[in-house]
């Protein structure tokens, strides 16, 4: 049985959590509550290509208040 969440060939979504941290999800796989898919069925580089191009701020947003008040000091 292979991983379906590493199949060159399978169909993927986007998922993003309250947090802004993204996952790439198979399509066929129920989305687990606290995520929302905010890129359609595709393939799993265009997924993959979306992430990467999306997610550029690895911080959960819940410290994203904390790092401005302290000028991005962590």
């Amino acid at each position: 049985m292979t991983n379906p969440f590493e199949n060159e060939q399978g169909t993927y979504v986007v998922l993003m959590n309250e947090e802004g941290q993204y996952s790439l999800w198979p399509a066929f796989v129920h989305i687990p509550a606290g995520w929302e898919i905010v890129c359609g069925e595709t393939s799993r580089s265009a997924c993959i290509d979306y992430i990467s191009s999306n997610w550029t701020d690895l911080s959960p947003n819940s410290l994203k208040p904390a790092a401005e008040v302290h000028g991005g000091q962590q």
